[in-house]
């Protein structure tokens, strides 16, 4: 029978790494159309520091609120316990990986730093039998995410960064830029668009060239000594996995036609340009999708799509993790073991 607490780690306030606490939290409800899960790794992505910090970079109107105590973590990789009735496609025993409750728990509903998660069975998927649960961790948010900017946006929920809704595409033949390459989803991006034949362009740090020619790159540039939108041109599609209000800058890589797709759109201010030389911006959120998953491990145990980790940590130790994120330059993803 399983305890009524847990080890999970909460915020309590919004602050630096230094406000997460490893501490008793009650045990998850398996609620109808859900399984519980018992964690054995947790893979570490942008929204947990912005929800850590208290969403201080989204305008005030976007700002979920937040009912401390709350549990961050979106990504998880374990092993089923146990399953509500009216669950059919898992059962007790399956090693599994999700992407949970988001964005609809941006504000802390996801609960993914913790010995056990309720997950809704839509946002399962059977974890890839080729790796370890770290690994899997690390793919989540971060493969979705630009599996649903390059591929397959694989849904119809209304865009709420963009009246349209974003369309990915065709890479075969393209020549596409990846800005942050070497980044949680920088080097999935690499590897997906090589797998769909196009030509790849990596922007990154000097330290990360080896890693991203051993995942495909045909040109490098290290942007620490040479500036990319000087240098590169007749670009077809840019991946701009930093963002923010710097992807503008890269609107003159891009030939006429061409995209630019930034992975966190807030703040580009280049909407005219783009429309005066002729190029498509688009963005969208990133979805849970247990479907999509499902299609992804097949990607990963047949080695198409490779896992990088940058660093692992005990799940008492997460503020470490956060403290890790804060010095940059990360080489693939960060992941939590939990004992």
């Amino acid at each position: 029978m399983l305890s009524k607490t847990m080890k999970a780690v909460r915020l309590h306030e919004f602050g630096g790494p230094d406000v997460l606490r490893y501490e008793d939290a009650p045990m998850p409800e398996l609620k109808s159309g859900e399984v519980l899960v018992r964690v054995h790794a947790v893979g570490i992505n942008p929204p947990d520091w912005y929800l850590r910090d208290g969403y201080k970079m989204l305008p005030p109107e976007w700002q979920p609120k937040v009912n401390f105590p709350v549990t961050l973590g979106t990504d998880v990789s374990g092993v089923v316990v146990s399953v509500a009735n009216d669950v059919s496609r898992f059962s007790v025993g399956d090693e599994v990986y999700a992407m949970v409750r988001f964005p609809s728990g941006m504000a802390g509903d996801s609960r993914g730093y913790a010995e056990y998660i309720s997950i809704p069975e839509s946002e399962v998927a059977l974890k890839p039998t080729s790796i370890d649960h770290v690994h899997a961790a690390a793919v989540p948010m971060s493969l979705l995410t630009a599996w649903q900017f390059m591929i397959e946006l694989g849904h119809d929920e209304p865009n709420p960064l963009q009246p349209n809704k974003h369309e990915p595409v065709p890479l075969e033949g393209k020549t596409i830029l990846v800005n942050g390459a070497a980044g949680g989803v920088g080097h999935f991006a690499v590897q997906l668009a090589k797998w769909k034949g196009a030509r790849v362009i990596a922007v990154a740090s000097g330290k990360h060239e080896a890693l991203l020619r051993e995942l495909g790159t045909d040109q490098f540039v290290d942007y620490t000594t040479t500036t990319p939108e000087n240098f590169v041109r007749d670009v077809d599609l840019v991946i701009d996995s930093v963002g923010g209000p710097s992807s503008e800058r890269f609107l003159r890589t891009l030939k006429r036609g061409g995209s630019l797709f930034p992975i966190f759109p807030l703040g580009f201010a280049g909407a005219d340009e783009a429309a005066r030389l002729g190029i498509k911006i688009s963005a969208t959120q990133v979805r849970s999708s247990g479907m999509q998953l499902a299609e992804l491990a097949h990607l990963l145990d047949t080695g198409l799509v490779r896992v990088v980790i940058d660093s692992i940590y005990p799940l008492a130790d997460a503020y470490q993790a956060h403290e890790r994120v804060a010095r940059g330059h990360i080489q693939g993803k960060l992941v939590l073991t939990v004992r």
